[in-house]
């Protein structure tokens, strides 16, 4: 009789993840800046008070608080919540922390910068902070929008600069034609799915490297509107460049809510138009047969198409559909701000991009990464009128210091449709 010996199975090895996770290395740096807030703000704040005004002036009802108190305060506040993070708490507490560790770093600062002012200047209008957040955020809220529809139906949209572009442009010309507003935001969409449906054309079609031709979209957008602005709107701007404007509506009551009702609720059509689609998105993508089969082709468009989901065609629409959005986002630039000049987005196109990344490709995600964005250029304004002692050109970095903090990995690893940027070829 034969003994059959069995060889013991290897032994599992666990696959350590190591001492500095994810959680851990971000804790670190968050306690560094707390540290360095208290002790570095703190000594540069004075004893004078910062005055936070719930009005649009100094006048009126105010928050208060002691410059070089409030300066060390919020820098212990920022520690505590990376030392929280470096103890490895469970992953659901890493964005609160961080949430409060950053709003703690910003408030220190903001102690300090509002206290050190002129005499007369040591208050933030805290309805114009807002105001201005909201307004700065305004084309970031369309095109990280524009961005997640192509994205989440598996094209990646490197295009929106062009499609912001060409829809401010659009606007513009044809709002100052017809001296109709709603003929200029009509004329936006069609001029951002212009741009959006070449980007349709050469990818989905002819399957062209869909960042290399965002890129050539883009260049197309800034050459084109740039000829065109030299050749009609400089030599006759009364007739090319004078678009009429949205004017301010009123919402009754809400209006007056402090802080957030003259800042939300006093505002031009375009505020309202982006709140909306954040919310109708959201719901259509999550709660709708549309949102599935977009969800789908973004993730495994061969799953889909075998289910009878048309692939092709569907991307062909959100697609378009992205270009009419980020066009009327364009246009909030020229039918409620500014007249037209040449590259006036100004690379706000590719914030949005990162406020999408940022966002994790969700609507309301999106929304909040678009008013971060938009309150680090509103504060780079507001330091500006105050009369800052940091350099005006450091200032004016701070949106973009902000984006690149953020696609950094601050945040986290986080990852997009699987389908993104991959072509589909039918069988």
């Amino acid at each position: 009789m034969s003994t059959t010996t069995v060889a013991p199975a290897p032994a599992v090895t666990e696959v350590s993840e190591g001492y500095w996770t994810r959680n851990r290395k971000v804790g670190l740096l968050i306690l560094a800046l707390g540290v360095l807030a208290a002790v570095i703000f703190g000594a540069l704040a004075t004893d004078q008070q910062a005055r936070f005004t719930l009005s649009e002036d100094a006048g009126g009802a105010a928050l208060e608080i002691n410059g070089t108190f409030g300066a060390i305060l919020f820098g212990i506040i920022a520690a505590a919540a990376g030392a929280a993070l470096l103890a490895k708490l469970p992953g659901k507490w890493f964005l609160p922390l961080l949430a409060v560790g950053v709003i703690g770093f910003v408030l220190s600062f903001i102690c300090w910068q509002v206290s050190a002012a002129p005499a007369g200047q040591n208050f933030m209008p805290m309805v114009n902070m807002v105001r201005g957040t909201f307004l700065l955020a305004l084309p970031l809220i369309f095109g990280s929008l524009a961005g997640l529809l192509c994205e989440r139906s598996g094209v990646v949209n490197v295009a929106i600069e062009g499609q912001l572009l060409m829809g401010a442009f659009s606007g513009a010309l044809f709002g100052s034609i017809s001296q109709s507003v709603w003929v200029g935001l009509v004329a936006a969409a069609f001029g951002g799915a212009f741009i959006s449906a070449l980007l349709a054309i050469f990818s989905i079609r002819y399957l062209v490297d869909q960042v290399v031709m965002g890129i050539v979209l883009n260049l197309l957008a800034v050459g084109l509107t740039g000829f065109l602005y030299e050749r009609l709107m400089q030599t006759n701007a009364a007739a090319y460049n004078s678009a009429p404007r949205f004017g301010t509506w009123e919402v009754p009551l809400l209006s007056d809510i402090p802080v957030l009702g003259p800042a939300l609720f006093r505002s031009n059509i375009f505020l309202y138009i982006g709140l909306l689609l954040v919310l109708v998105i959201h719901l259509a993508l999550f709660r709708s047969r549309w949102g599935l089969r977009t969800r789908a082709i973004g993730e495994h468009p061969t799953a889909a198409d075998t289910v009878g989901v048309k692939v092709l065609r569907l991307r062909y629409r959100n697609v378009i559909l992205a270009g009419m959005i980020a066009g009327i986002g364009g246009a909030s630039y020229t039918l409620a701000l500014y007249s037209f000049t040449k590259n006036m987005i100004g690379g706000k196109g590719f914030i949005a991009l990162a406020a999408l990344i940022f966002g994790r490709w969700n609507p309301t995600g999106a929304l909040l990464a678009a008013l971060f964005f938009g309150f680090a250029d509103q504060l780079g304004t507001y330091l500006s009128a105050i009369n800052s002692t940091i350099p005006s050109q450091f200032l004016a970095m701070l949106p973009y210091l902000a984006t690149m903090l953020a696609v950094a990995g601050l945040v986290g690893k986080v990852r997009g449709p699987a389908a993104a940027g991959k072509p589909y070829i039918k069988n």
